[in-house]
């Protein structure tokens, strides 16, 4: 019953889609998303994947995700092209955007009939070859069961490493062959010392999604890049300007030559999309076409009153922006550009264009954070709000590695949630306060800073259930129990 329900959601799915490449090829590979449909189907490195796959000659992929959890759990993933098992395949290249996925990559491989360890599968099974954004960050967990890994921008990569892997004659000359390629990170050779992180040729730019649907999170988006990396030093972003030679611009004709003319719902993406230096032209044509049009990222010194008026044309209802930190002082520590009087004119604009509210995102827990920060916030966002109904989007501050804050303490459990309830108590009644989960945001620090070993133990966690708790457990060993003077990631409950 589970594969009738699988299947018939399945073609369901591939009936509403628009734009998809259908091919038949000699040679098919399972294109994998650790997480449902929804999700996969909105990562627009995913899409881009599967597109240079697609236009390689004799090569074919079968997109897969993660069942839908209404499947049950014992529902079998299979490929969408095909409706296969991802263990009838060669190969199964994996897209992972960020570490709490890595609980995706057990649970679909298990439920694929396939061991998750690699050095527990042999040469019969299918070769497990990762990359995705993770991969500019700290992909080491993902070294437990990946046999090779991607790191970077794989717009080409990827397809040069699916053509050793289909002209290679067996498993270990072909982990051989991709430990000479470069960027490509293979475990079982290399260890844990990582190579660098590709940069794909900027001719190729942009990455764009071939395929539409209503069934994800950005329903019937088209998708397509404005810009790749960042000119700013955000001291705890993984993609500041030091990350493959900062910020490279898509020229204004090319975005738009590429945008179908029946796409009503567009979605530019990028680090910095508000950087662009035409973006206000960009989004104005858009919407004199009729499009709907939404941005990744809005930085608030970009927001000018032409700005704001062509996203108010293009469907803006709420002008969503980033206060990154609760103040001026925090602000200072991240290296953010966003200054009190940004935000105050935002919220002019906001109001002067008759959006009902404005989205402010931040972090909590930043190093070096105190309550005077938390209480600074408070009174700032009980000020704005006179102007325009604020809601606020928080994220515990989460260190990555390759960041200048790397080596910074996740703040704790305790003290994240008591920064927030003191937020929350401040702003009661004058904003809507809502945050990502402390505890969840520990499990996330604990693997950005991990390695094999830690990758390994989401198998544990996974197996007792995957809750927090099962985490905590299986965290156990690599967590100190009091801070200590550099990396201490603490949990308590």
């Amino acid at each position: 019953m589970s594969r009738d329900v699988t299947v018939a959601t399945i073609r369901r799915r591939l009936a509403e889609e628009v734009g998809r490449l259908d091919k038949h090829a000699p040679w098919r590979v399972a294109l994998a998303y650790p997480s449902p449909y929804r999700t996969g189907m909105s990562s627009l490195g995913f899409l881009q994947i599967y597109k240079s796959i697609q236009h390689e000659p004799d090569m074919a992929a079968d997109r897969a995700f993660l069942p839908d959890d209404e499947h049950g759990p014992r529902a079998v993933p299979l490929t969408y092209e095909s409706l296969r098992p991802l263990r009838d395949y060669p190969v199964i290249a994996m897209s992972v955007a960020y570490e709490l996925e890595t609980a995706g990559i057990v649970r679909l491989l298990e439920a694929s009939g396939i061991k998750p360890l690699r050095e527990e599968r042999s040469s019969r099974d299918p070769f497990i070859l990762a990359g995705g954004p993770l991969t500019n960050s700290n992909p080491l967990p993902l070294a437990a069961f990946a046999d090779a890994i991607v790191m970077g921008e794989a717009d080409t990569l990827a397809v040069e490493v699916l053509r050793i892997l289909r002209d290679t004659p067996s498993r270990e000359a072909a982990l051989d062959a991709l430990a000479k390629t470069p960027h490509v990170f293979v475990p079982s050779r290399h260890g844990a010392s990582m190579p660098g992180i590709a940069q794909c040729d900027d001719e190729l730019l942009p990455a764009w999604a071939p395929i539409r649907t209503p069934d994800t999170e950005l329903s019937n988006m088209f998708l397509i890049e404005t810009e790749r990396g960042c000119s700013r030093g955000c001291t705890y972003c993984v993609m500041r300007r030091s990350t493959n030679g900062g910020m490279r611009i898509v020229p204004k004709e090319k975005i738009l030559g590429l945008i179908p003319e029946d796409a009503r719902r567009i979605g530019l993406v990028g680090a910095a999309v508000s950087d662009h230096p035409k973006i206000v032209e960009i989004v104005r044509t858009l919407a004199e076409r009729g499009c709907e049009v939404g941005l990744s990222s809005l930085r608030p010194d970009k927001l000018s009153d032409e700005f704001v008026g062509a996203l108010k044309l293009a469907g803006y209802r709420t002008l969503t922006t980033a206060m990154d930190g609760t103040s001026e002082r925090v602000r200072e520590i991240l290296d953010r550009r966003a200054r009190i009087r940004h935000l105050e004119r935002a919220a002019e604009m906001a109001r002067k264009h008759g959006m009902p509210r404005m989205k402010l995102y931040l972090m909590i827990g930043v190093p070096g954070e105190e309550d005077v920060d938390v209480d600074e916030c408070v009174r700032f966002v009980t000020e704005l709000s006179q102007q325009v109904p604020i809601a606020l989007g928080i994220a515990p501050f989460c260190p990555k590695r390759n960041t200048p804050l790397a080596h910074a303490p996740f703040a704790g459990i305790d003290v994240v949630n008591a920064r927030l309830e003191r937020l929350r108590r401040g702003l009661k009644g004058r904003a809507d306060v809502r945050s990502t989960s402390a505890k969840w945001a520990w499990v996330e620090a604990v693997l950005a800073q991990g390695g094999e070993a830690e990758g390994r133990a989401v198998i544990e966690a996974v197996h007792a259930g995957g809750a927090f708790a099962a985490y905590k457990r299986a965290f156990e060993a690599f967590t100190p129990k009091k801070p200590k003077k550099s990396l201490s990631i603490v949990a308590s409950a």
